[in-house]
């Protein structure tokens, strides 16, 4: 990202003319489908998950009565959207309440009905690291005839995902969590049936088949999902995500899976296991089908915030979460790591 930038400010559009622009997201577009298990003409690149969010919001039709299903403990994102949408239509939102921020997904079932329009869901939640089936949940939300939109910022580039294989209809990821990216980037997937149906709701110099080719007097949008990406943007970002997509592809996003998860379950095995740590509640599933790479706990009758205050101070590094601690695991984290947070946990508790 550093190099990229150094060579504009040091040439300017000699460096970076038309022709480059134009193909600056192409790379990160490729190894974003491919992670994805999705046709580049699918994806697009965009600044973030929320704007991805908006976009899918707004460019759909919705009927009037329409619902739209997600979870009180989702992150503000994947809701706010469709609560936006809804106050200039007839639309409702409905999430299914969590407890301890984990969502049974039975009560989520019972939300999705035949005026269901999507369902709009983190893949794993941002707080307590539930991670939802989503090939069950596209069969559901299909057999009434509704979509499913995904934000799959705290899974992509940790756990397996195939968009057509689980039969996503949307889906947005931001660059900076489990991508290894940097912020002011992010992933939008989109059907290609559903993306010859629908118009962006922003649109710009690069929603055009040929973006240099200026014409104000008319508007044609590009055929593939690109049509999403109207505007200049931090290509640096692009850039930098496309770099660490590869660096991911090297690694092997199997062994990647592999490492987190088997991380999770280990550290919430010893926590719940270990008398120096009384009172401990796992706010992450028992499932492993229903874990992915977080641990999160709450600790009874202590004060949430301050072990998470303590645990950074002593660099472990933590969320405060659900009135809860979230520990977040990737490939580069090891059995040591989790032994060093447990004795840090021990001390800050038995004082």
């Amino acid at each position: 990202m550093i190099e990229f930038q150094g060579k504009i400010a040091g040439g300017g559009t000699v460096d970076f003319d038309e022709e480059a622009e134009t193909q600056v997201l192409d790379d990160a577009r490729r190894k974003g489908a491919s992670l994805l298990g999705a046709d580049e003409d699918e994806v697009a690149v965009l600044s973030s998950a929320t704007q991805g969010l908006c976009s899918i919001a707004w460019a759909l039709d919705m009927k009037a009565g329409s619902n739209v299903v997600s979870t009180d403990a989702d992150y503000p994102s994947v809701v706010y959207p469709w609560t936006r949408v809804a106050l200039e239509k007839n639309l409702s939102v409905k999430l299914a309440r969590n407890r301890d921020g984990t969502v049974d997904e039975h009560e989520l079932e019972k939300l999705v009905d035949d005026h269901t329009a999507v369902v709009s869901i983190s893949h794993v939640e941002y707080g307590t690291g539930q991670r939802f089936d989503l090939r069950w949940l596209a069969d559901l939300v299909h057999s009434h005839g509704g979509l499913l939109v995904v934000d799959a910022t705290q899974s992509a580039g940790l756990m397996p995902i195939d968009v057509h294989r689980d039969g996503v209809d949307a889906l947005v990821a931001g660059g900076y969590k489990g991508l290894l990216g940097p912020f002011g980037v992010a992933i939008f997937y989109l059907k290609r049936e559903l993306n010859d149906q629908l118009m962006p709701p922003l649109v710009g110099w690069r929603s055009t088949p040929i973006p240099w080719n200026f014409d104000a007097t008319k508007m044609t949008f590009a055929k593939e999902a690109k049509k999403f990406e109207y505007s200049t943007m931090d290509y640096a970002a692009a850039v930098g995500l496309a770099e660490s997509l590869r660096y991911l592809r090297r690694l092997g996003l199997d062994a990647v899976t592999k490492q987190v998860t088997s991380l999770t379950r280990s550290f919430i095995q010893t926590v719940m296991n270990d008398p120096r740590i009384p009172n401990a509640l796992t706010l992450t599933p028992k499932q492993e089908k229903s874990q992915a790479s977080i641990a999160a706990f709450r600790f009874k009758g202590r004060d949430q915030a301050a072990i998470a205050a303590g645990l950074i101070e002593r660099n472990v590094v933590v969320s405060h979460r659900f009135d809860g601690i979230r520990f977040s695991f990737h490939v580069y984290n090891t059995e040591q790591d989790l032994a060093a947070a447990t004795r840090v946990l021990e001390q800050l508790l038995a004082n």
